[in-house]
């Protein structure tokens, strides 16, 4: 095993030359340019081109720029409406909006009339205000920065030559709670909102949750059949650049049919391939904008109710939105007894082979008695027992799945209560056996993430086998490979055991362990991000006083 892979740097995005697309200007620096441009302009274009900037439309999919003309007293004046798709009601600014201005005022088009437009000589504002916009809320802005915010809580602001102040008008169909509820990350203490199969409908809950300028939600197509689309959702002023390049790259260069899930993009963009999860997938809408506001990405698939967050480490995993929503201390228990129900998930039932057939020594001898007495009846060996009650509990668990929702938890809990009082009755297996399968079950069951907890199931397998070949010595082999190998993993450039490897890299606030939130004042260091702070030192300042 090569240590230089093992020990690689936390992180190293690297795009490639053969790289086909070029990344836009940084907009960062546009924004800061266009900072200067605090109020409203009488000049429609240059509205219009700072509007383009701050919400970076050549590449924002849901930033929506309708550009029209009207009529007012024989003069043809330019104008322009903004709103953010997926917040807004389509029918209300169809019906209130651009008809009044197209459709009841009539045009007389010439050459020279958008080119060089009379100037009017009453208060314009008052006039639009007034008369031609029938919407029962709408109000009348200066300054760019009080825009910005109804643009982002989903107003639509129109814009016309020769007025200074831009017309905010309340036309908002941001969704609530959806019929959707998570179903595989339930919580007691947090949002009860899950994504859905429609695209729009999951960035309009992303953009509700971030009312921010500088979210990006820029969609691509993948499927030479299906040109499905996939949100690529980030923030512009946080993000790391290189990470925003490899994403677009491995998304744009897969050359298949056809896109039906996240699951398959999932598989297509990873890294390693691996039997361990190297992408989060999350159908929380919540947890989602927690993880872009860290400096992450979010990919959202039409058709799929999760979200993939890029790039993860190992703990990601183990950890649930929860955590930070409860208090510190609560949520540091939940992450330590976690951790140790994957640590019994994987090894207990290696380690009770490995006790019986070679380490007696290690049980007390009342214990060891007690399970002799148990097996005395048994005629076949541990290691039949165990395989054959844990493909038991495999099948009880997918037959749940799989069955009518009504009858999945009777299957469940009838099958594994008949089949493991029957197995000990008719002597096949001991009962120590069914409180090791089932103490184990339980524990695989508190691990948050599926794909994870799936990994354990299999390779719980594997450390029977070496527990009944070569007692702890065997388990203890097959731990330092399966370690050196997950240390080889890496996700987007990232280590899979960042930032505990390589070591250099614990530092701020990057534990396992919640640290209290007034003291989350960095973000992870892994991800380079533009803004490394998230808040600045003394947080509480009405502590000061």
């Amino acid at each position: 095993m090569n240590l230089k892979n093992i020990f690689m740097n936390t992180f190293s995005y690297s795009p490639k030359k053969e790289h086909k697309f070029i990344l836009p200007k940084n907009p960062n620096n546009m924004n800061n340019n266009c900072k200067e441009n605090t109020l409203v302009s009488p000049n429609i274009k240059e509205n219009l081109k700072h509007l383009k900037i701050i919400y970076n439309s050549l590449i924002n999919s849901d930033i929506v720029i309708r550009n029209f003309i009207i009529n007012i007293n024989d003069t043809n004046l330019k104008a322009f409406l903004i709103f953010i798709d997926g917040m807004v009601d389509s029918d209300s600014i169809n019906s209130n909006v651009l008809n009044p201005l197209l459709l009841k005022n009539s045009i007389t088009m010439n050459n020279n009339s958008t080119k060089n437009p009379k100037p009017i000589n009453f208060k314009l504002d008052k006039f639009i205000y007034k008369k031609l916009i029938p919407q029962n809320s709408i109000s009348t802005e200066k300054e760019f920065n009080n825009i910005y915010k109804k643009i982002n809580s989903g107003f639509s602001v129109l814009f016309v030559d020769q007025c200074d102040k831009a017309f905010c008008i309340e036309a908002k169909n941001i969704k609530g709670r959806t019929d959707a509820l998570p179903q595989n990350e339930t919580i007691v203490r947090g949002a009860q909102e899950a994504f859905v199969e429609n695209l729009r409908i999951n960035t309009g809950l992303i953009r509700k949750s971030i009312n921010n300028e500088n979210l990006v939600i820029e969609d691509l197509s993948v499927g030479e059949i299906t040109n499905t689309q996939v949100a690529v959702c980030y923030m512009a002023n946080l993000t790391n650049d290189d990470l925003i390049a490899e994403v677009k790259y491995r998304i744009q260069n897969l050359k298949i049919d056809s896109l039906l899930s996240s699951g398959e993009l999932e598989q297509l963009i990873s890294d390693n391939k691996s039997i361990y999860p190297e992408i989060i997938a999350t159908e929380r809408n919540d947890r989602t904008c927690n993880y872009i506001l860290s400096g992450r990405i979010a990919i959202i698939v039409n058709g799929s109710p999760y979200a993939l967050i890029v790039p993860a480490v190992f703990t990601d995993f183990l950890t649930s939105q929860e955590d930070t929503n409860l208090n510190n201390s609560y949520g540091k228990f939940l992450r330590i007894l976690r951790l140790l129900a994957f640590l019994t998930a994987a090894f207990f039932p290696g380690i009770y082979i490995a006790i019986t057939n070679y380490h007696q020594e290690l049980i007390p001898s009342e214990l060891i008695f007690a399970i002799a007495g148990a097996r005395e009846a048994i005629p076949f060996p541990g290691i039949v027992e165990i395989i054959l009650m844990e493909i038991s509990f495999e099948l009880i668990r997918e037959a749940g799945i799989r069955v009518p929702s009504p009858f999945g938890q009777t299957i469940g809990i009838i099958g594994a209560l008949v089949l493991g009082e029957a197995a000990v009755n008719a002597n096949i297996v001991s009962p120590i056996l069914i409180i090791i399968v089932a103490f184990t079950g339980i524990c695989n069951f508190a691990i948050p993430d599926f794909s994870l907890s799936f990994a354990l199931r299999i390779f719980r397998f594997y450390y029977v086998i070496l527990g009944y070949i070569a007692g702890l010595l065997g388990i203890a082999m097959g731990l330092f490979i399966h370690f050196s190998y997950l240390c080889t993993i890496s996700s987007f450039g990232v280590n899979y055991f960042t930032p505990y490897i390589p070591f250099s890299s614990i530092t701020k606030n990057s534990s396992y362990t919640l640290k209290p939130i007034w003291k989350r004042e960095h973000r992870n260091q892994f991800l380079n991000t533009k803004k490394p702070d998230s808040e600045e030192k003394i947080s509480m300042k009405w502590k000061e006083n």
